[in-house]
């Protein structure tokens, strides 16, 4: 295949949301399913785009961000405000990884911070993307269930109030996802912990149709 600047960015196939709605696991079935190609934004976030972001705030003359001061002396509404302004500037980040990916599968990228407004600027086809999102009882769930979600990568003076704010935090920016994707006619689907994976993977899978096999 030809390389072009935005050629694949005009093809990808977007999974956005909250956190704890199981996209990387749908990614990863309908990866596996289908033969195609996933780029799994949150684990770039997590290393390349947070250096990224370090040296970015180095050349503003801005210090390193302060975890504990932001898990615990943040209100959970702060913390969302702050989330979606970083989700904003890491999305140039987004583009430049896919641009570097030349594949003659379809490629599936799946990310919290893959936000509908943001796709819409890039996306040739809202049909293209579905956000999926859980309800509140579901995200108790994961987050008591998963261990990932009591690691906040810094010493906390109060790990529970820390929980506690994330989870607002989370329930915030899930209901901003879903109220984004519903005015601009982007799918959302809710994760409600009744369906299995691969239930929902059979689901966004119907919703993608052909494209998944082009």
């Amino acid at each position: 295949m030809q390389w072009t600047y935005d050629g694949t960015i005009r093809n990808v196939l977007w999974i956005g949301g909250a956190q704890w709605a199981g996209k990387t696991t749908v990614a990863a079935i309908l990866t596996s399913r289908y033969g195609l190609t996933h780029y799994h934004c949150d684990y770039q976030d997590s290393r390349a785009h947070e250096d990224r972001r370090n040296a970015a705030r180095a050349r503003r003359g801005q210090p390193p961000t302060d975890w504990p001061a932001y898990w615990s002396q943040l209100s959970p509404r702060e913390m969302a405000e702050r989330a979606l302004d970083d989700f904003a500037e890491r999305f140039p980040w987004v583009l430049d990884d896919l641009r570097a990916l030349v594949s003659p599968y379809p490629i599936l990228a799946d990310g919290w911070n893959l936000r509908p407004d943001l796709i819409a600027t890039v996306a040739d086809d809202l049909r293209r993307a579905v956000v999926l999102v859980p309800t509140d009882e579901w995200r108790e769930h994961q987050a008591a269930a998963l261990p990932r979600a009591g690691a906040f990568g810094a010493e906390l003076p109060d790990p529970e109030q820390a929980r506690r704010n994330r989870l607002e935090r989370d329930r915030i920016l899930a209901a901003d996802a879903a109220q984004r994707a519903t005015d601009l006619g982007i799918r959302v689907i809710e994760v409600d912990g009744t369906e299995n994976a691969q239930s929902i993977a059979d689901e966004v899978a119907d919703h993608f149709g052909a494209a998944l096999t082009t």
